[in-house]
């Protein structure tokens, strides 16, 4: 009988994909800094959703840099943390990965008139 070998390897741009994903469906980002809007994205089929985000795995564990523009009027905090969350619950259930941290850099607010 053949020996099986159990060797996964997920590229970085996916992981981060997946955070970008989860990043802006959460109540209050506006988008990822690197100008993919919810409204792009879902036009877009979703591509490109790792700018605005940085991913650094090392040993089968990862840190993780998200940056974002938040809706005027959501509580930087709150929101922030729910990225952090929502993130690192994204990576672990969809990858298996053990993520260390997750960095939130708000770079804007959207003013909306």
């Amino acid at each position: 009988m053949a020996e099986v070998t159990n060797n996964i390897r997920i590229a970085d741009d996916v992981v981060a994909s997946i955070a970008g994903i989860a990043a802006i469906e959460v109540a209050g980002v506006s988008r990822l800094t690197g100008n993919m809007s919810k409204d792009l994205v879902s036009k877009l089929g979703k591509k490109n959703l790792a700018n605005g985000v940085k991913i650094a795995i090392n040993d089968g564990s990862v840190n993780v840099d998200v940056s974002l523009e938040l809706e005027y009027g959501n509580s930087v905090r709150k929101v922030s943390e729910e990225v952090q969350v929502k993130v690192a619950q994204a990576i672990e259930s969809m990858t298996g990965l053990r993520v260390n941290q997750v960095n939130v850099m708000v770079s804007s607010i959207k003013y909306a008139q």
